[in-house]
């Protein structure tokens, strides 16, 4: 099994994951009349087949106890238990993210729900692990939020006049944020209690996780979305193959990124690791600015704001990286 020796080289692998996480939905954009709940099918079965190939490719370079197949062969039930339901927590928490950003726009959704994620997830998962300096792991989760701040500062500029925010996209928001940082313990657990998962089993049963819980969560806001018309499954068979290559090609990045996520965190903890990669808004504003001209023609107050965001943000990283260092 494949794990970092150095913490640049977990460094490395974290900043490799934040990118990643912060680049997934791009492949939504190149879609054409699919509905993201059709294509989210197509993205959960492409998160739990890149674990699963580098699960038996990373994850088994090395026969022994620690590669995947023995590992799984040894863990605690609970531990694997454990994963599946933080990647079920996922699911739902992204699911209700991208109706958040549907209903209320990045503005309120980006700073409401990755705001919150960032606050319980490292709360709760150094609390599991207390790894690195608490002060300057805090210290950095204050600067993200901020940073995630100013990110929904920098898009309320692109709004249009008037745009209102309902207390139910609101709420949307707030469940989506707590349940995105709930994950990050379940999977801490799963890497730490009793016969412990490594990272790569852990990424197996935490996206196979999620990959079934579609079929609960997924089928209920296709009927029932939150925003918008009902979602006839038979759409999903009349799209293209282009489209479905480019679902399942979102999430072997995100995948990538949650696999890469894991593996730096056995070096440098959960805690720090979910930190750094929960930076991906920024990867996901600078695709805003530099792929998509979202910001063109935006004033001087919304470019100070998204300034301001990357700075924060390099910040954040910088104090949260330091703290693996000082104990």
């Amino acid at each position: 099994m494949f794990t970092p020796q150095s913490f640049s080289i977990a460094l490395l692998m974290v900043v490799v994951s934040t990118i990643c996480w912060g680049s997934w939905a791009n492949t939504f954009k190149g879609v054409k009349d699919f509905r993201f709940e059709l294509f989210y099918w197509d993205y959960a079965i492409g998160i739990f087949a890149i674990s699963l190939i580098l699960a038996f490719t990373m994850g088994s370079v090395h026969s022994g106890p620690s590669s995947f197949l023995a590992n799984i062969s040894v863990a605690s039930e609970g531990d694997i238990i454990s994963a599946l339901i933080g990647g079920a927590v996922f699911n739902l928490a992204n699911l209700l993210l991208v109706a958040g950003i549907d209903m209320a726009g990045l503005a309120v959704a980006f700073p409401v729900s990755i705001g919150l994620a960032l606050i319980v997830g490292v709360v709760l998962s150094y609390v599991l692990q207390p790894k690195g300096n608490p002060i300057l792991l805090a210290g950095g989760v204050v600067l993200a939020v901020i940073a995630v701040i100013l990110d929904g500062k920098a898009y309320a500029g692109l709004r249009k006049p008037g745009a209102g925010v309902s207390r139910k996209s609101l709420w949307v928001c707030v469940v989506s944020g707590v349940l995105m940082g709930l994950w990050a313990p379940f999977v801490t657990h799963s890497m730490t209690a009793g016969r412990s998962l490594g990272p790569y089993s852990t990424a197996v049963f935490f996206t196979l996780g999620a990959l079934l819980s579609c079929f609960i969560f997924n089928t209920y806001l296709m009927k029932r979305p939150l925003s918008g018309e009902p979602v006839a499954a038979s759409g999903y068979f009349r799209a293209s193959a282009g489209e479905h290559l480019l679902g399942i090609a979102g999430g072997f990045v995100w995948g990538v990124g949650t696999v890469f996520n894991l593996v730096a965190a056995s070096f440098t903890g959960v805690a720090i690791s979910y930190a750094i990669g929960q930076a991906s808004p920024m990867v996901a504003a600078l695709w805003g600015v530099f792929a998509w001209h979202e910001f063109r023609g935006a004033g001087t107050k919304a470019k100070t704001y998204l300034g301001l965001m990357f700075l924060f943000y390099i910040l954040a990283i910088v104090t949260v990286a330091a703290a693996n260092r000082v104990h």
